[in-house]
């Protein structure tokens, strides 16, 4: 029993790893690239022909960070096996896991509200566009 304990921590200790590697990817590219371009979008244009080039730049970004965050999620789901082996000593790799699923789980919320933020700020320019141009038509309409 202790030889079958040993491997099976062992063999947890080489899927963390594996894990592991793909968190340090996605955890380094949300903190050298996503938070900073997330902050980027924090202060949208005033006209509506630049608020739609940031929002064009967003889904680009938003393309590459939603398959960040996909593969962080994966991984997490690789590691659910754990909840499994309660016998074997995995606090620290848990304490480990956390850290990564705070992080991810917040950067992906960051980017939900973001992309939410940015549609809405466009809908709403896109519908102030439209009254202004209907107040300029009927101005016409009354100087004619």
């Amino acid at each position: 029993m202790l030889s079958n304990k040993r491997i099976q921590e062992l063999e947890l200790v080489m899927e963390f790893e594996k894990v592991e590697e793909c968190f340090k990817e996605v955890s380094s590219w949300i903190e050298d690239v996503g938070r900073k371009r997330l902050k980027e979008t924090v202060n949208l244009d005033d006209s509506l022909e630049m608020l739609l080039q940031a929002q064009k730049q967003f889904k680009e970004f938003d393309l590459v960070a939603s398959e960040y965050c996909k593969r962080g999620q994966e991984a997490l789901k690789k590691m659910n096996q754990w909840e499994d082996f309660s016998f074997v000593d995995v606090h620290s790799y848990r304490v480990k896991l956390q850290t990564y699923e705070d992080q991810l789980e917040e950067f992906c919320t960051q980017l939900d509200e973001t992309r939410h933020r940015v549609c809405e700020t466009v809908r709403l320019y896109e519908f102030f566009d439209k009254v202004r141009q209907a107040i300029c038509c009927t101005e016409e309409g009354i100087k004619s």
